[in-house]
């Protein structure tokens, strides 16, 4: 059966004891005691990357490097990064930074999962610098807007930046300093951008994978700041 077009988190979970508590739109992280419990075991998601055929899931091949990235609805926001050509192996839309494991769409977009809407770019970085793909992530989106991303609001649209390694994460830290100086000489406010281990990465749905390569129309509501990333400035050389 073919999944309706979705708007967003526009289709909330319901809870029976409480059939309003999931139409709110949530601007702060759940109490440890309000966390959903999840599943054990992932949901079911697409083999292939609808867009290029390469693997989801990996295993990748060998110097592939993996980042996962946060900036509002993940729809527009994996088609930023597949669109960056053959340095990008793979793109995947999943739920990342919170607490839940295994969550559905709808319990994300309950926002009492603490996850967050992302995507996980798998990249090589002889062809794709790293610079390169921060450069896109900080021009594609607002970072000052804190827990939404124009119209869509909820702390599953918060910005953020989740990797492990140590030396990638003072790559990003260094941008976001740089970035925000940029937007700073243009009247914007500081960067909200988390930048951090977002633990687990969970697959999405199947139907959510390369959503607007399977929907042309379908909804995107990304839009940047229209100021420049100033990669080189304050950004580690590859």
């Amino acid at each position: 059966m073919r999944r309706p077009r979705l708007r967003g988190c526009k289709a909330p979970f319901r809870d029976r004891s409480d059939p309003m508590l999931f139409f709110r739109k949530r601007a702060e992280m759940p109490a440890p005691d309000q966390i959903l419990p999840g599943r054990p075991t992932p949901l079911p998601t697409a083999d292939r990357h609808f867009v290029n055929g390469h693997p989801l899931k990996g295993p990748y091949p060998p110097g592939i490097e993996t980042v996962v990235f946060g900036l509002g609805c993940f729809w527009g926001a994996e088609r930023k990064f597949w669109q960056l050509g053959d340095g990008v192996f793979v793109t995947a839309v999943g739920y990342a930074a919170g607490t839940t494991p295994n969550p559905t769409y709808e319990e994300v977009c309950s926002g009492m999962t603490g996850h967050n809407e992302v995507v996980l770019v798998a990249y090589d970085p002889a062809a794709m610098p790293f610079a390169s793909l921060l450069k896109t992530f900080w021009e594609s989106h607002d970072p000052t807007q804190g827990m939404r991303q124009g119209n869509d609001v909820g702390t599953q649209y918060r910005s953020g930046i989740y990797l492990s390694d140590a030396t990638r994460l003072a790559e990003a830290e260094a941008s976001r300093e740089a970035y925000g100086g940029a937007l700073k000489a243009r009247g914007f406010g500081p960067i909200t951008t988390e930048i951090r281990d977002g633990g687990p990465f969970y697959f999405a749905e199947e139907y959510h994978q390369q959503y607007l390569a399977k929907n042309p129309g379908g909804y995107c509501g990304l839009g940047g700041t229209g100021v420049s990333c100033p990669v080189g400035v304050g950004v580690a050389a590859e």
